[in-house]
């Protein structure tokens, strides 16, 4: 790779000594395609995320490349030589495909996405970007979203071709347009929200014309489609500094269409009445949240954190007192996620997590110092379900205070919960609470067949169940029998 950057040899031959390792672990994939395209009469490189992630010596296994073949000569290149080969994209002009090479010492899986020279841009009144090929790597390079992105390793030469500055910005970890930002956002809004995307992801600034033309040009993310805003809200969300990216859709008015509820946090100040300012404590409890998490990234989690008092500018109340009060926010809360969630069109089975962990948020704290009874702590953790572990994170996280004494009271308070709940399950299952009996059992005792009855039979005793703990058959029968003739004696009254 030639020096493409002789003004700060320094920072390109930190940047060009990552990029060749990168590259050099990458060849026996690129290197083995690249040369059947050649060999069919085309061109292949190595473009976009890719080189950027080369550059900063962060490259994996999902690779990018263009290529001055039409889609379906790619896919007579590529069929014989991949694993497997999907066109799902091929409207787009682009090929996946999986191949296996042995890297080092072992067997490596890579995904390949290839994509046709284009040029893309969006009608104003369609959702659907237009695509059109185009003949030049320069051509390609010019529509892609941001400087660090249109950059390309033409393969299996390795020629670096940098017609826009990308490394000086990667350098300086700042995020400009190739062309005119206004031109770059009109092709496709959802590179406003990619802006926000990238500087929580790498880190970087966005540079001052694209702010502006993000604030200016904001109304226009109202043309893409859903579920292209909600998957680039997600990477955001699960980036490594998602705060960074939120603050720049709330600072553009992007949030304002795409996720209302965050900048509605922003409640005005009053001299009079104080309180906690609502959004920076959510973001608070986001970036704590994360500081929890185990196993990676958690999107329910985050969100979860994110949006557990979106209920409040909606509940909130000055009280005689000088007080501020936001009664019942978590249930106003639970259903603005529910309705936002809905239409951003994420999963019913997502959008019933965080719904359910934004509405359970504040139930820890009618536990004080420790005052529920056992039958208290089985019904906290029925009522979670199997977001136990997520609302454990969640609430901690919600403790923001800068009172050092009330936080570790907080504290210690949730880890004497926990251990009630460590406790409890190992002696009750508490993880499988059901009644005593079953509905075959049910019928049995009583005598009666499926129905009704059997159902509000099943919710008597697993009241039973999570007020007294495990019960032996005898009492549960008992019990059940005692219950039935006390509803024959009331229909009979």
């Amino acid at each position: 790779m030639p020096n493409p950057n002789e003004e700060n040899p320094t920072a390109l031959s930190q940047a060009q000594r990552r990029a060749v390792s990168e590259l050099l672990r990458v060849s026996p994939v690129a290197d083995d395609l690249a040369r059947r395209f050649k060999e069919a009469g085309f061109s292949l490189a190595l473009v976009g995320g890719s080189v950027r992630d080369a550059l900063l010596g962060r490259l994996g296994n999902d690779l990018d490349f263009t290529t001055d073949a039409r889609p379906q000569d790619v896919l007579k290149i590529v069929r014989p030589w991949a694993e497997s080969v999907w066109d799902v994209g091929i409207a787009f002009g682009t090929v996946g495909a999986q191949k296996s090479a042995r890297v080092g010492d072992a067997d490596q899986q890579f995904q390949i996405e290839i994509t046709t020279y284009r040029s893309e841009a969006y009608d104003r009144t369609s959702r659907k970007p237009e695509v059109s090929y185009g003949d030049s790597i320069e051509e390609d390079l010019v529509r892609r979203d941001f400087t660090v992105n249109a950059m390309a390793v033409a393969l299996p030469e390795k020629e670096f071709i940098d017609p826009h500055g990308g490394l000086q910005d990667l350098s300086a970890r700042v995020l400009r347009t190739p062309g005119t930002p206004e031109e770059s956002f009109s092709d496709d809004p959802l590179r406003m929200m990619r802006a926000a995307r990238f500087a929580a992801q790498l880190d970087f600034e966005v540079a001052t014309e694209v702010i502006t033309a993000m604030t200016e040009m904001a109304e226009r993310i109202d043309i893409v489609s859903a579920e292209r805003v909600r998957d680039e809200l997600n990477k955001l969300i699960l980036s490594a500094h998602p705060r960074k990216g939120l603050g720049l859709l709330v600072m553009t008015g992007l949030a304002d269409r795409v996720l209302p509820e965050l900048p509605a946090l922003r409640l005005e100040s009053d001299e009079h009445h104080r309180h906690k300012d609502v959004y920076d404590h959510s973001l608070i409890v986001l970036e704590q949240a994360i500081d929890l998490e185990e196993d990676g990234p958690d999107l329910v989690l985050r969100l979860a954190a994110l949006l557990h008092d979106i209920g409040k500018p909606r509940t909130r109340r000055f009280e005689p007192d000088g007080r501020v009060s936001f009664h019942h926010h978590e249930v106003v809360g639970a259903k603005m996620v529910k309705k936002r969630m809905t239409a951003l069109k994420y999963s019913n089975d997502m959008v019933k997590d965080v719904a359910r962990l934004v509405e359970l948020h504040l139930r820890f704290h009618g536990y004080g110092t420790g005052e529920w009874t056992d039958s208290a702590v089985r019904r906290y953790v029925r009522d979670a379900g199997p977001l136990l572990s997520r609302l454990h994170k969640l609430t901690r996280s919600d403790c923001t205070t800068r009172n050092k004494r009330k936080a570790a009271a907080l504290s210690r308070a949730y880890d004497g919960l926990e251990e009630r709940i460590a406790k409890l399950q190992e002696q009750e299952e508490l993880d499988a609470i059901r009644p005593d009996l079953d509905g075959n059992q049910i019928q049995d005792v009583l005598g009666i067949g499926p129905g009704p009855a059997v159902g509000q039979a099943y919710k008597f005793l697993l009241e039973l169940r999570l007020e007294n703990g495990p019960m032996e058959h005898d009492a549960a029968v008992a019990a059940l029998k005692e219950w039935w003739a006390d509803q024959d004696e009331t229909a009979r009254t």
